[in-house]
């Protein structure tokens, strides 16, 4: 191998690791998660309620899943040989008293967060008074966005 190959294959490895560590600490939501962070605090606010704090390892659990959806190209909130919600919160290092989770998949944040005011379940996990964390994740496939929410209330 060259000198030049391996610097080359050095600055890729120091990339992909860089791009890795980063995706997986989740400490700061991209612009699609913020404007479904903040748009769930707009809609809590209007009811009279706490806001919900962003939670890095939520964070994590919903982009593992959000990943595991834009894989299979469709939601779901469990696919088969993948863990169930609890247990991939629990994997992600979040001890809860109870969890709560929003899917979805559109074309904008936007549009997702429409549809899940406009569904009875998913507007009733965003309006929850018991909930006080959320992690939040999008992952794009194919111009498609596919998003999970993540709530819990912590033990």
């Amino acid at each position: 191998m060259t000198l030049r190959l391996a610097r080359r294959l050095s600055l890729i490895l120091v990339i992909a690791l860089t791009c890795g560590l980063h995706a997986a600490s989740q400490d700061h939501p991209n612009r699609g998660e913020k404007y479904l962070l903040d748009s769930a605090n707009r809609e809590r606010k209007a009811q009279g309620l706490h806001e919900l704090r962003w939670d890095p390892a939520l964070a994590q659990a919903a982009t593992r899943h959000a990943n595991e959806m834009a894989k299979h190209n469709t939601i779901s909130h469990q696919f088969p040989d993948e863990p169930g919600l609890g247990a991939r919160v629990t994997r992600a290092g979040v001890h809860f008293a109870s969890i709560a989770e929003n899917v979805a998949e559109a074309k904008s944040p936007v549009t997702i967060h429409n549809l899940w005011m406009s569904s009875e379940g998913h507007r009733a996990n965003i309006l929850d008074k018991d909930m006080e964390f959320l992690g939040v994740a999008v992952v794009e496939r194919d111009g498609n966005l596919f998003a999970v929410e993540d709530f819990c209330r912590k033990r």
